[in-house]
């Protein structure tokens, strides 16, 4: 743990007063890297419940720094989007208080609400869909201020489903290898709908666990955290995850329905469906192609195969 001293100087040069009371202790919310819930009063009187979130790759818990791919990790990309985008949007999400670039801290506030996985009344998921085809839309003009942002291009899309072959391949699932193969093979009329789909800013990791509302059944708030893996690419790709949880057929569709009675309809009915569908299979082929030792945690666990099959099989 970094010593209180230090914390200190950085948070009052943060904040711009020094800091006369400091009470920190370990985030209980579950993230793959180190956070810290600090409390912050000001020589000035300003009093602040921050989270610090340390990026920094020896910060990652030894679980997932074992098999978060490199190529993913970048500890400056979250810190960029909270400074040069989010804040100015003024969207809801948690504000920011600063960074220290060097060592891979980040000084957000401490959003208190309630994940959504835990949120059962439907209507509020739909307001949350709603909500993110609003972000979509405030972000499309900021995608030059994350240079950083993952690209979704046609070499990220391409080099799931071979990583996920590999993987199947190497642990010896024959079965996943034969599904996976099968996709794969025709996997470049799906890269090609993916490119033509509208891109803008996107979360990247937009599932529930993700997001916090300030009220479970009349949300005001909205706050997606954790954007490590923010990008430049669909929309689609943050609603494919969104509604990726336990939902049915039906609550899938109005969920998606909300957000395309928000969006702003660049996308007739049949191209958006498509469009969803193929975020969907990309989706469940990075969770299948991101490590041979790792396993989604319980609040992203679901059969990524079937979905992939059952996604493939309705993009024919």
């Amino acid at each position: 743990m970094i010593a209180d001293e230090l914390l200190r100087a950085e948070l009052a040069r943060a904040l711009g007063a020094p800091v006369t009371a400091l009470e920190r202790r370990p985030s209980p919310y579950r993230t793959s890297f180190a956070l810290e819930e600090v409390d912050v009063e000001l020589g000035d009187g300003r009093r602040f419940a921050l989270v610090l979130k340390h990026l920094a790759r020896s910060a990652l818990h030894p679980l997932a720094r074992d098999v978060k791919p490199d190529f993913i990790h970048d500890p400056l990309r979250e810190i960029e989007v909270y400074r040069d985008v989010l804040d100015a949007a003024e969207l809801g999400t948690p504000r920011f208080h600063g960074a220290v670039p060097e060592r891979g801290w980040l000084f957000l506030e401490r959003v208190r609400g309630v994940e959504l996985y835990q949120v059962g009344a439907r209507t509020t998921w739909e307001h949350v869909a709603r909500w993110l085809a609003a972000m979509h839309e405030r972000l499309s003009s900021a995608r030059g201020r994350a240079p950083r942002a993952i690209r979704y291009d046609a070499e990220w899309y391409r080099r799931w489903p071979q990583r996920a072959v590999r993987i199947a391949a190497a642990r010896g699932d024959q079965d996943a290898v034969g599904v996976l193969e099968g996709i794969a093979g025709g996997y470049e009329r799906v890269v090609d709908r993916l490119l033509a789909l509208p891109a803008t800013l996107i979360h990247g990791e937009f599932y529930a666990a993700n997001v916090i509302v300030d009220d479970a059944e009349r949300p005001r708030r909205v706050a997606p955290v954790d954007w490590e893996q923010v990008g430049v690419g669909p929309g689609l790709v943050d609603l494919a995850a969104l509604t990726a949880g336990r939902w049915s057929q039906d609550g899938r569709r109005r969920i998606a329905g909300a957000y395309r009675e928000a969006a702003s309809g660049e996308l007739d009915d049949a191209t958006f469906a498509r469009g969803l569908e193929a975020c969907r299979l990309h989706l469940a082929l990075q969770w299948l192609g991101w490590s041979e030792t790792w396993s989604p945690p319980a609040e992203h666990q679901q059969d990524w195969l079937a979905e992939a099959g059952r996604a493939a099989m309705r993009l024919g």
